[in-house]
Order: structure tokens, then C-alpha cells, then sequence
């Protein structure tokens, strides 16, 4: 006898072209279930109701070639760089394979050239296209990754938990990395994560779960700063935060001003 439940339920958000949504809370509340379903990754294994609208067409109730052409505008980075990309294929088939099956109209040659330019973007170099996953570092398996959700041109990337499975120094890169292509391209970003850290680093929005339903929704700096929702402020107050003291240096008089602004911002 099969079981069923409601893993999500009255979820309701929008995000803004070339903006940021953190959707947030602890794990099994649902944040990936949302994500996917966005992508329509759950249309064999959950039934979904509601609608998810890119400029009023509702992705939910597309089928076919309607399908296929929403699927260029979303696209996903999965939280695991290795598990997600295929060991048996060089860093140029996983690329190209999007290209083929989402941009017909490029040819060969012009399938080249925006591989080569991807990964120039996501700061590797050219003859890493010649490789495979294995041989890079979970950081730049992630930079390929990121590439392959690129390469499409979406307007909207789904971003689950990217970070969570690099060590601390390289999480701050990819998270860079995915802020300066923002501001490149022009691509929205919805966020999936536990990470407060990163919220508080990339997001403009903050949406809370708990339980498959929306705590709280708002503007990040005011979500942060002054939660309404119990629970958000018990997720808050569970992070860890070190307080150090700041050691005051006199500044001779004569230092230049460029100086003194580049000293502030540290």
C-alpha cells in the first residue's frame, strides 16, 4: 500500500529579473522539493498543483516543444559538483550537451565559441574543456557546473545549496563568482540553502520554511534584522556568531585620503 503526503503547501513567492530569493530553512522543510518542481524535475514522482508563472505562461501546465522551450529559461546547479556531472564525458560534451538539445540553431562551430567563452566566464581555463570531473577540484567542478546552467542563457537558475559541499575559502569564491555573473548577464537567482551566512552575503529576498509552508517573506536586510515569525527568529538565533573587538590604529595626518577609504572598507 502506497503512502502519500503533502511535502509542500501554500508556497507563494515571485522574483525579479536579476534578483536574488534565499529560500530557507532547516533540512526536510521543503526548500529542494520547491526548486525542483520549479525546474520540473518531480513531474514523475509528485502531483503538483498550483502554478509557477515566467511570464504568465504557467511552466506546470507546459507540454512538448512549450516544454522544452521553458526548460531554456530554468536552470539548475545541484548541490553535489561530482554526483551531478557525468564522469564518462570530457567538460565539452557535458557543456555541449545543452547547447544540442536546448539551442538547435547553433552549429558546431558557434557551440564552440560559447563553451570557450563559458569557461573564460567561470574563471577556467580553455583547456579544461579537453577534461574530465575528475580531474578538477570540487570547487571547479562546481565553476563547471555553473557553466552548464549558463550555457543556455536562462533567465532563472535554481541554486540548490551550491556551496554547502565546498570547504569555507571556496564557497566564498563560487559565491563571487555567482554574484559578478549576475551582474554580467542579468540572470535571478532562487537560493536554496541553510547557510545564513550566505543569505545574508547574496540574497535580496528571504523566504522561510518550515514544514513544507512559508514562514516569512521579505526584504533580506529587514528578514535578518527584525524577523516576525517565531520560528525565523529561533532559526536566526541558532547561528553562531563571533564578536571580535576591533583594535583602533591612529592614522598619521599626511596619510592620503584614497588611503583612508581603502582602509574603511576592509
Amino acid at each position: 500500500m502506497s503512502r502519500t503526503f503533502t511535502a509542500v503547501d501554500d508556497v507563494s513567492f515571485s522574483i525579479g529579473s536579476g534578483r536574488t530569493l534565499a529560500l530557507v530553512g532547516e533540512s526536510g522543510s521543503g526548500k529542494t522539493t520547491v526548486g525542483k518542481a520549479i525546474v520540473q524535475l518531480l513531474r514523475q514522482q509528485a502531483l503538483i498543483s498550483g502554478q509557477a508563472l515566467l511570464d504568465g505562461q504557467d511552466l506546470f501546465s507546459l507540454e512538448g516543444d512549450a516544454l522544452r522551450a521553458a526548460r531554456r529559461s530554468i536552470q539548475i546547479i545541484f548541490q553535489d559538483p561530482f554526483a551531478s556531472l557525468d564522469p564518462r564525458m570530457r567538460v565539452f560534451d557535458i557543456l555541449e550537451e545543452g547547447l544540442q538539445a536546448l539551442r538547435p540553431e547553433l552549429d558546431a562551430a558557434a557551440r564552440r565559441v560559447n563553451l570557450e567563452r563559458l569557461v573564460d566566464q567561470v574563471g577556467l581555463r580553455r583547456e579544461a574543456l579537453q577534461r574530465y570531473p575528475h580531474e578538477f577540484s570540487g570547487g571547479q567542478r562546481q565553476r563547471i557546473a555553473i557553466a552548464r546552467a549558463l550555457a543556455v542563457e536562462p533567465r532563472l537558475i535554481v541554486c540548490d545549496e551550491p556551496t554547502s559541499a565546498l570547504d569555507v575559502s571556496v564557497q566564498a569564491q563560487i559565491l563571487n563568482l555567482l554574484r559578478e555573473l549576475q551582474r554580467e548577464v542579468g540572470v535571478s537567482y532562487l537560493f536554496i540553502t541553510h547557510n545564513i551566512g550566505v543569505v545574508e552575503y547574496i540574497a535580496d529576498q528571504v523566504a522561510v520554511m518550515q514544514r513544507g509552508r512559508l514562514e516569512e517573506l521579505g526584504a533580506a536586510r529587514s528578514v535578518l534584522s527584525a524577523p516576525t515569525s517565531p520560528y525565523t527568529r529561533a532559526l536566526l538565533a541558532s547561528v553562531p556568531r563571533i564578536e571580535r573587538p576591533v583594535a583602533r590604529v591612529p592614522v598619521p595626518s599626511d596619510t592620503p585620503r584614497e588611503d583612508l577609504e581603502a582602509g574603511a572598507k576592509l
